[in-house]
């Protein structure tokens, strides 16, 4: 419990996250370890089972990845029920705010790179919750704990944004039968779930749980087969079991597998996605990789202050954001960290294309660092005026 206890933090989680792809962009240039593991991640892994032969690459983005978007999917439904979600008056000013967070990177990217590359337009749309979260606790003693809240939702929504476009932009074909076999797998988990709600007559006559919980496993483990076998990408499974599942076996569930996902599946991801080639001295880069370096740091911060203001102003005029714009400013900053979701994107933008996804992940890595930079400086700045505004205790005369 010692060990696992660090591994919910959400600076570790960035700490690990970034030192993981620092290493996989550093080993995969090493002149002799470098070429034999990109073979590695590229080398296809047999299994006796139908739709199972991927390489070690896929099985961490198809695979472990999906651990990733249930607990995502289990947050977004506990912030829709009962969080910062759950009414149209709290979720307006967040959702204007992501949405031109996701529209006006996307239009940075289109003008830059769309005659060429218009297919990566989602990438810079995406926000790292984990990593924007590590910034703010590393750096933000002091911010005031509506600040954290708006970042949460708003890196929330746009999650919710980024799984619309993996379901509706990354799908090619579709085997219908097979989704029908994920839905009907997907509807006996979210039935057995309920037995493990804390209310259930199955909790409540004391029966064991353990069946039910491996029933579960079980079928989790074949609605993403199944899924995997359709043609829609994978993690969508992990999507819809965190949506199906009871709330409060699904909190569990969250915490359960929240060290996993921070100290293994996300650091193996990014260690996999960021293990690329540099490109040759002298050779030129793509515009899609400018567009990207450019659409995060920038087009984030100008979507989200753009549309957060403008959301103050007709639609919520009570709120924190007219009375501290600078503070929206350093939410800006924060969002465009992509990372995680955004190198997903990328590789699903750019199949089929190695070199493209290559300087695609380059661009992610380059744009996020700087967003990394601008916001953990502005954090701390804004952090320490904060505290300065908080008025000392009086300590008693004696």
């Amino acid at each position: 419990m010692t060990l696992i206890r660090p591994l919910r933090s959400e600076r570790l989680a960035a700490a690990l996250l970034l030192g993981a792809a620092a290493l996989g962009l550093v080993f995969a240039n090493l002149p002799r370890l470098g070429p034999a593991l990109l073979d590695l991640a590229h080398t296809e892994l047999r299994a006796p089972v139908p739709g199972l032969s991927l390489t070690p690459a896929h099985w961490v983005s198809d695979g472990l990845l999906v651990l990733f978007f249930f607990a995502v999917a289990v947050e977004l439904r506990r912030e829709l029920a009962v969080g910062e979600l759950n009414s149209v008056r709290k979720a307006a000013l967040p959702a204007i705010a992501a949405a031109g967070g996701v529209l006006v990177p996307a239009l940075v990217y289109l003008a830059i790179a769309g005659r060429d590359f218009p297919s990566g337009w989602p990438i810079p749309t995406a926000t790292d919750i984990a990593f924007a979260l590590g910034i703010l606790g590393l750096f933000g003693r002091g911010i005031p704990t509506h600040v954290r809240v708006f970042l949460l939702a708003l890196a929330v929504i746009d999650d919710l944004i980024a799984i619309l476009f993996i379901a509706f932009f990354f799908t090619a074909t579709v085997s219908w039968s097979q989704l029908a076999a994920a839905c009907g797998c997907l509807v006996l988990f979210a039935l057995l779930s309920r037995l493990l709600a804390p209310r259930s007559r199955w909790v409540r006559a004391r029966r064991p749980v353990w069946p039910i919980a491996a029933l579960l496993w079980v079928l989790a483990v074949l609605t993403w087969w199944f899924v995997l076998r359709s043609g829609v990408h994978a993690t969508i499974a992990g999507v819809a079991l965190g949506f199906a599942i009871a709330r409060q076996p699904g909190g569990r569930m969250r915490h359960l597998v929240e060290p996993l996902v921070n100290g293994i599946v996300l650091p193996l991801f990014a260690f996999s996605a960021a293990a690329v080639a540099l490109p040759a001295a002298g050779a030129g880069l793509h515009s899609e990789f400018w567009a990207i370096a450019v659409a995060l740091p920038v087009g984030k911060v100008v979507g989200i202050v753009g549309a957060g203001l403008l959301g103050a102003r007709f639609v919520a005029p009570a709120s924190w954001v007219r009375r501290s714009p600078v503070d929206l400013v350093m939410v800006g900053c924060l969002g465009g960290v992509g990372f995680t979701v955004a190198l997903l994107m990328n590789q699903l933008a750019f199949r089929g294309s190695p070199g493209i996804t290559d300087e695609g992940v380059l661009a992610v890595l380059a744009g996020s660092a700087v967003a990394i930079v601008v916001s953990s400086v502005f954090v701390a700045l804004r952090a320490r005026r904060h505290r300065l505004r908080r008025p000392r205790p009086e300590h008693p005369v004696d």
